[in-house]
């Protein structure tokens, strides 16, 4: 069997509870939203954004208010926008920083992380979540700051997370040949692109689902049962 050598893991339903994403941090980036692009709307990298969402929607002109509300509703349709996903990050941000949550792991994922970064192999994380958020996201989690044992972050920048281009960019840029590099995911979608790619795959079906009697791709339960 081919030797792994890097790990890249998905975050929404591998490393964390969707209910985290979908009823923590979503909310809060609803709530804040407009008070924040209001009250930071002068900061360039907060203006960026904005202009980068009103090109995405073909805007040729609009008012911070309109542009605000098309972020709102992005939310509720949970488009998958760089530019949402940016200036999320920067809200959950202030909001991680307030101490008014932390992220989510599975009981397991930890431990396991620290084993296979202590084996010798590198870790890295590919979510449609920006790479700011990601980062928020593992170094203010319920065990601990876990920042430290990944190597890189990738985003949808790189790249739609159903196209194997996508995770032919991503071992091209940690130096690795795709069969070395093996993607943890729940969606399967996801995980066809990456195994068309030529990487390594991992499916993870957490209680209450189930494993089906012939995966489509080596399935998990838990990262304890993943198999190298």
């Amino acid at each position: 069997m081919t030797v792994i050598r890097a790990i890249v893991t998905d975050i929404e339903g591998t490393t964390s509870s969707i209910s985290f994403v979908k009823d923590v941090l979503f909310p809060y980036a609803r709530q804040h939203l407009p008070a924040y692009i209001e009250t930071h709307a002068d900061h360039a990298d907060v203006q960026h954004w904005l202009h980068e969402a009103a090109k995405e929607a073909n805007y040729i002109e609009a008012t911070r208010q309109e542009v605000i509300e098309l972020l709102l509703r992005w939310i509720d349709e949970d488009r998958k926008s760089t530019a949402l996903k940016a200036l999320q990050g920067m809200i959950w941000k202030e909001g991680y920083e307030a101490g008014e949550y932390q992220a989510h792991m599975y009981p397991e994922v930890a431990a396991r992380l620290h084993a296979w970064r202590g084996e010798g192999l590198h870790l890295y994380v590919y979510s449609s979540g920006s790479v700011p958020a990601q980062k928020l996201l593992f170094r203010y989690s319920d065990a601990g700051d876990l920042s430290a044992l990944f190597a890189g972050y990738f985003d949808t920048e790189t790249g739609p997370k159903r196209d194997q281009d996508s995770y032919r960019r991503i071992a091209d840029a940690i130096g690795e040949r795709p069969e070395h590099v093996l993607f943890l995911s729940d969606i399967v979608e996801e995980l066809d692109a990456a195994q068309a790619a030529g990487l390594r795959t991992a499916w993870l079906l957490r209680p209450p689902l189930a494993i089906p009697a012939q995966p489509r791709h080596p399935a998990y339960t838990d990262f304890d049962a993943i198999q190298l």
